[in-house]
């Protein structure tokens, strides 16, 4: 595991998992932290004094990380979370920055409510990275899919950049179907990849609704076979307490 990638998690699961909000916080991010999770100050501080409340109320906190990547100076993680032997279920998608040393200095996230579904949930399915020499070639085919199908809403070509025969979506019941958010996207923000993994963080507008979301793409033979998402939308700008989703 890359040092990234280890710190991203020991964050995750000393700091949120294990109760240790503030010695994790602070052993893991850098000189700075600037958080986009908008309940969330920014800060040591800022995560101290939304976790702290967090743990005590909820006392069982079982937290594992399903898939990661590491591209860059930024790593990826899907969580899954099992809160007070389930009383509430989460997945989040989680978008970390980071510094020279490794330390996490940004963080950018979407959590919805986990919804199991017998075909095809938000997180089963495929996590082992493949075909790491295909990451560019890969983040290339879904940089163009987002701008060419996803924001312009060119819908005659999807089937350039999908395998319909073997395509799995694995999403939330109250996610709209894949084919309607076609020509919603607003703004890509950013796109990762490790080799048969892609993920992009877009904002969406959908009707008066402003929406954050990941979308983590399986791509096979230049082609996406398989699509995670993970939305939530974003709060009025009152409510927020940093500078923001993104």
């Amino acid at each position: 595991m890359s040092q990234k990638l280890e710190n991203a998690t020991n964050l995750y699961m000393e700091g949120i998992r294990d109760g240790n909000a503030r010695q994790a916080v602070t052993k893991y991010t850098g000189r700075r932290y600037t958080q986009h999770s908008t309940g969330v100050r920014n800060g040591v501080e800022g995560f101290v004094e939304f976790f702290e409340p967090f743990i005590e109320r909820c006392p069982v906190r079982d937290i594992r990380i399903v898939r990661s990547i590491v591209d860059g100076q930024y790593v990826f993680v899907q969580a899954f979370q099992d809160i007070n032997n389930g009383d509430a279920k989460w997945v989040t998608t989680d978008l970390f920055d980071t510094d020279q040393d490794d330390k996490i200095i940004e963080h950018w996230d979407v959590i919805s409510a986990f919804e199991a579904n017998a075909d095809a949930d938000q997180i089963d399915g495929p996590t082992q990275i493949q075909d790491i020499g295909a990451t560019d070639d890969n983040k290339e085919i879904v940089r163009d899919f987002m701008c060419n199908v996803m924001v312009l809403g060119q819908k005659d070509q999807l089937e350039s950049y999908l395998n319909r025969d073997a395509l799995i979506l694995h999403s939330s019941p109250d996610v709209a179907p894949f084919e309607s958010s076609v020509g919603t996207y607003d703004q890509v923000f950013k796109i990762v990849g490790q080799g048969n993994f892609v993920v992009a963080y877009s904002r969406l507008q959908q009707k008066d609704q402003e929406i954050a979301r990941f979308d983590i793409f399986r791509l096979q033979n230049g082609k996406i076979v398989e699509l995670w998402v993970n939305q939530e939308p974003v709060p009025p700008k009152q409510e927020w307490v940093n500078g923001g989703k993104f």
